[in-house]
């Protein structure tokens, strides 16, 4: 299974220790724009952005994700710049056949398209590597920037999940968006053609 996905303009491909400095900076600038959209830090952990030794940390666990099939992180670079993540978490077999996705973006980047591109790389990845059914994207309601992303793709709505996630410190509702295996192979050569 490839560890890096090749897009149009953007690569994915998991994040590294070495990746920190460049990662730490670009969190830094961000706070203001990502801190509001983010779990809280669980008291006495770690803070990931300015430890180093946490963010590698981090980067093994989504290693051992990787190699468990229970969840794949992506770093997003552009012109090989690190500018953002992707993820698919929780990834449940089974009946449900399900993963979560999660994306964010440094604001600098936001507005050219590299997030929905992600997504479809990250959605094609899922449906015919992992065989997976279903994908989830719970978007804060105020989020615009995150719900313009499945907007731009017609990911289907389906409806407010009521104070779904703590986000920031407050039980948050969530739009949650969906594309099953079906909807994607209806849809393939569209996404793919528009995105990739």
């Amino acid at each position: 299974m490839a560890e890096s996905l090749l897009g149009r303009r953007i690569l994915l491909r998991p994040l590294r220790p070495e990746d920190f400095w460049k990662w730490q900076e670009v969190r830094r600038r961000n706070a203001e724009w990502l801190t509001k959209w983010e779990p809280s830090r669980p008291p006495g952990s770690p803070d990931v952005i300015e430890d180093r030794s946490a963010f590698s940390l981090r980067c093994h666990a989504r290693d051992r994700e990787w190699q468990l099939g229970s969840g794949y992180g992506f770093g997003v670079f552009v012109g090989g710049v690190f500018c953002g993540e992707i993820n698919l978490n929780s990834i449940q077999r089974g009946p449900f056949q399900n993963a979560y996705v999660g994306y964010w973006i440094d604001e600098e980047m936001a507005g050219h398209g590299y997030t929905p591109e992600g997504v479809v790389l990250v959605a094609r990845f899922a449906f015919e590597q992992l065989r997976l059914h279903r994908i989830q994207i719970s978007i804060v309601p105020r989020n615009q920037a995150s719900r313009r992303v499945v907007e731009k793709l017609k990911i289907r709505d389906e409806g407010v999940a009521e104070r779904y996630l703590e986000i920031n410190g407050v039980w948050e509702d969530h739009v949650r968006y969906a594309m099953t295996v079906e909807e994607w192979l209806e849809r393939r050569d569209e996404l793919v053609g528009q995105w990739l």
